[in-house]
């Protein structure tokens, strides 16, 4: 088996990238839409982390949680906080019991991605 690949409900194609792509800094790797009046269907990645967003409204529900394990998570939140994004300004990674750094960042839809390392 190979890693599972996250479907994430959005509502806008145009906040969807700006979260994902500018800001998170994800690639879109491929979109598909049955019809231009149909919703989008789309896949980004980074690294070996890849995720699906989709307007369709029975392939998941907002307010998913997904960990990302990242091994440079203090370069990429430093990167982040740069950035100085008007919909996202992340805190620091905190230390939790059971021995990792994380720090969860909303999208606009509502789901919450955890980012982690050790």
């Amino acid at each position: 088996m190979k890693p599972p690949i996250p479907i994430l409900r959005i509502f806008d194609e145009v906040k969807a990238k700006e979260f994902y792509v500018h800001f998170l800094g994800f690639k879109v790797d491929w979109e598909h839409r049955f019809a231009d009046d149909l919703p989008l269907y789309l896949q980004v990645s980074q690294g070996d982390c890849r995720l699906h967003l989709s307007e369709h409204y029975g392939d998941s529900t907002p307010g998913a949680r997904i960990r990302i394990e990242t091994s440079h998570l203090e370069s990429y939140v430093t990167r982040l906080q740069e950035s100085h994004s008007k919909h996202c300004r992340p805190g620091t990674p905190e230390k939790q019991p059971w021995g990792l750094r994380e720090i969860t960042l909303t999208d606009p839809f509502g789901n919450r991605l955890t980012f982690y390392s050790e």
